[in-house]
């Protein structure tokens, strides 16, 4: 797969995705795709089932790009990771905040 051919279906736009690789004209990122169909076990037909407006193109293209780019994908996953995981830390159960309410009024 050539570069134009990746460019064709893989863009990078700052304050888009947080400038990370993309499918073109999609809010799709690559690392979507790679999570999907490696961690996931998603074949490239069952994420076009899931989301047919990207093609079967778009879709290698992103693996593709993947596989070029492995250290940077991986990075923008951890980071992703961290984030999430400090967000879950700082951030309480709308839940939990609920039950300790009853538990409080209920006592």
């Amino acid at each position: 797969m050539s570069l134009s051919v990746i460019k064709e279906h893989i863009e990078i736009t700052p304050g888009v995705c947080g400038g990370k690789p993309r499918i073109v004209g999609h809010r799709i990122r690559v690392q979507d795709i790679v999570i999907w169909h490696e961690k996931m076990g998603m074949s490239p037909d069952e994420i076009l089932h899931d989301y047919p407006s990207i093609t079967l193109s778009d879709v290698y293209a992103a693996l593709a790009y993947y596989y070029d780019h492995q250290d940077e994908i991986h990075q923008q996953m951890q980071e992703d990771e961290e984030f999430a995981r400090k967000l879950k830390t700082k951030t309480k159960s709308l839940v939990q905040q609920r039950l300790k309410t009853r538990n409080h009024e209920q006592d």
